[in-house]
C-alpha cells in the first residue's frame, strides 16, 4: 500500500481535485490519500477565531459567510450530477453550521480555536471522498480523528495509530483508495487538536510508518525546491530535479 499526500494548493481548485482523481486510479496499488484544506482556508479559520477570541462576532460573521461563499462556488464546479451536488452541499452546510454555532460560545478557548481550524481538513476530505464516490472510484473516508493521537508533550502516539489503522484496514480490504485528513489529531484529553503548520506531511509520513508503507509520496504544484518563501522573497534560489 502506498500513501500520498497532497497539499492546499493542490486540491484548492476544483479542476486540481479532478487531476487527483485522475492520478490515484492510474493504477490499482492501493492507496492511503492525505489531503490539507483548500487553500487559504486555514488562513481564514484562523482569521475568524481572531475575531471571535476578541468578542467582535458581526466581523466573524461576514469572515464565514465569505468563507461559506467561497465553498459554495467550488462544489457548483466540483460536482458532474445534481445528486453529487447535492451531497457536496449537504457536507459544508453541516460544516459551516458547526463553525457558526463557535459564535455563541464564550469565552472562545483554545479548545474552540483548535476545533476551527481543524475544519479546513475535514471539509475539503469529505468533499474530495464523495466526488470520488460519484466517479465511480472505489474510495472510503479514514477520520484521521479517530486513530492520530497526541501524548502530553504533543508528540504522535505511533503504537496507537499502529494499531488502530490495522484494525479499521482489516475491515475494508474490498477498498481501493482511503481519503484522509493530514494536520489534525487527538490530544490526550479526547479533544480536536493538530500536529501545528506543516502537519500534513508528518501525518502522511506517520501512516507510512505505522502501516509500513510501500512507498510515500508528497505531491506539490511548484516546480523544485525553493530555500524561501516565493510568496515573500521575489528572487529567491531554487533547485529543481
Amino acid at each position: 500500500m502506498q500513501v500520498w499526500k497532497f497539499g492546499g494548493t493542490s486540491v484548492g481548485k476544483p479542476e486540481r481535485m479532478h487531476s487527483i482523481r485522475n492520478l490515484i486510479t492510474e493504477d490499482s496499488t492501493r492507496k492511503i490519500v492525505v489531503l490539507s484544506a483548500l487553500s487559504g482556508t486555514t488562513n481564514a479559520l484562523i482569521s475568524i477565531g481572531e475575531s471571535l477570541k476578541a468578542n467582535n462576532d458581526a466581523e466573524a460573521t461576514q469572515k464565514i459567510e465569505e468563507l461559506y461563499a467561497h465553498y459554495e462556488t467550488f462544489i457548483k464546479e466540483l460536482y458532474k450530477t445534481p445528486a453529487g451536488y447535492a451531497e457536496g452541499k449537504a457536507i459544508i452546510d453541516k460544516e459551516f453550521s458547526f463553525i457558526r454555532s463557535l459564535v455563541s460560545i464564550k469565552p472562545f478557548s483554545v479548545k474552540q480555536e483548535k476545533e476551527i481550524v481543524a475544519e479546513g481538513e475535514l471539509l475539503s476530505t469529505q468533499m474530495f471522498e464523495a466526488y470520488l464516490r460519484e466517479e465511480g472510484v472505489n474510495a472510503v473516508l479514514l477520520p484521521a480523528l479517530d486513530f492520530m493521537l497526541i501524548d502530553a508533550d504533543n508528540e504522535p502516539v505511533l503504537k496507537f495509530t499502529e494499531e488502530k489503522l490495522s484494525s479499521i484496514l482489516s475491515q475494508l480490504e474490498d477498498k481501493q483508495v482511503f481519503i484522509t485528513q493530514g494536520f489534525i489529531c487527538r490530544n490526550p484529553r479526547g479533544e480536536v487538536d493538530n500536529l501545528k503548520r506543516g502537519g500534513s506531511d508528518y501525518t502522511a509520513s506517520l501512516i507510512g510508518g505505522a502501516i509500513v508503507a510501500d512507498e510515500v509520496q508528497i505531491w506539490t504544484d511548484i516546480d523544485g525546491m525553493h530555500n524561501n518563501d516565493p510568496r515573500i522573497v521575489k528572487k529567491h534560489s531554487q533547485f529543481v530535479s
